[in-house]
């Protein structure tokens, strides 16, 4: 397949591009600056800035399917799927965040148990937006693929577990994943399409 990938530049980003790579998919990477893309066989770069969704749009065109790893910045949510409509590619999978999922079944939110500065706040209540918003969109294709609480460098196991709204935690209480896995579980959901229009999460 031929995948669009906004924000390849950044660590998730360029795991998700690795692994798509590796399987034989051909990827344009997007970014703001796209000269921090690292340079592979079967990559393609372009500069392009979702801010803007009909520069973006343009730029997604053609794809079989758009994975964004974009940082979320205030406001950015409409314009994302507004790129994806201007696109005409129906199939998007988003990088998302894990402080919406809940803690137990039923129970509260990561984002309710955690103390943050106001400012780190931002980006997690806007990714929060995010979800809240393709949950309402019925013409795209659409996945929010959540991490585990604890997401950083680590082992590719290729061994992990999925759940849908509930965190995954391990014997020990505690949700993480590395990036390489959580990579090979996004182009998993990519090409098996098991969550369309819904949210997954990760851990082990």
């Amino acid at each position: 397949m031929k995948i669009a990938l906004i924000g390849a530049s950044g660590k998730i980003g360029s795991k998700i591009a690795a692994e798509l790579l590796s399987r034989g998919h051909t990827v344009t990477g997007l970014a703001r600056n796209p000269e921090k893309i690292s340079p592979a066989s079967g990559l393609t770069t372009v500069q392009a800035d979702f801010t803007d969704p009909q520069q973006m749009g343009a730029a997604l065109r053609g794809h079989d399917a758009v994975i964004t790893a974009a940082s979320f910045i205030p406001g950015q949510a409409e314009k994302l799927i507004e790129s994806a409509r201007a696109s005409g590619v129906k199939r998007l999978l988003v990088v998302g965040g894990a402080a919406s999922l809940q803690v137990e079944p039923g129970g509260p939110k990561v984002i309710d148990s955690l103390e943050l500065p106001d400012e780190w706040k931002v980006p997690i209540m806007e990714g929060i937006r995010t979800l809240g918003l393709l949950r309402e969109v019925d013409d795209i294709d659409w996945t929010f693929f959540s991490p585990a609480v604890m997401i950083g460098p680590g082992e590719r196991t290729g061994t992990f577990r999925l759940g849908k709204d509930v965190v995954v935690k391990d014997a020990e209480g505690k949700s993480t994943i590395s990036y390489d896995d959580y990579a090979i579980a996004m182009v998993d959901e990519l090409e098996q399409g098991n969550n369309i229009k819904g949210r997954f999460t990760i851990g082990y």
